[in-house]
């Protein structure tokens, strides 16, 4: 697969998965509409849904580097079924392993706390649950059956979830 592939796979993946995930669902759960917080409340509900903007502002443009990351050094696409060529360790990846994940549960968080819906923040516990055990059952065995040694040092040095204060530097 080339480049061109990887954009086009990538497009079309970020619209199922993250799309569906962060976006598709959580509407189906809430359907946008947004609690109040009146009286005393009604500063504090303001600045919730100022900090929730904030964090889908941001978790969405991680998303997005990070999907164009996996075309440009991966040449492949976040799928399963058209994987990257290349171990992905640049960017944001220099930080943490898992930056699309961690965006997409700050997105959730972001949305639980524009729209003050109580079961989007169930749905977030269940989606970082889920996606904490795909990655450990899935991703990782994958990964380090796919480049070895390679994702063996990578992972010794970048951890999962939570982001280094500095980049790693592969040598």
């Amino acid at each position: 697969m080339g480049r061109r592939g990887a954009a086009i796979g990538s497009a079309v993946f970020l619209v199922l998965a993250p799309g569906v995930f962060a976006g598709y669902l959580p509407w189906l759960i809430t359907g946008w509409h947004a609690r109040s917080l009146s009286g005393g409340l009604a500063p504090v509900g303001a600045l919730l849904r100022i900090v929730g903007a904030a964090l889908i502002i941001v978790g969405a443009a991680v998303v997005v580097s990070a999907f164009v990351r996996f075309v440009t050094e991966g040449v492949g696409t976040p799928a399963p079924v058209a994987p990257p060529q290349r171990l992905v360790v640049g960017g944001l990846y220099r930080y943490v392993r898992n930056p699309m994940y961690v965006a997409l549960i700050w997105c959730l968080v972001g949305q639980w706390l524009v729209l003050l819906q109580p079961a989007l923040i169930w749905y977030t516990l269940v989606f970082a649950a889920a996606v904490v055990t795909f990655v450990k059952l899935y991703e990782e065995p994958h990964l380090t059956s796919e480049f070895g040694d390679e994702y063996a040092t990578y992972r010794r040095h970048v951890p999962g979830w939570w982001p280094r204060p500095r980049p790693w530097r592969p040598s």
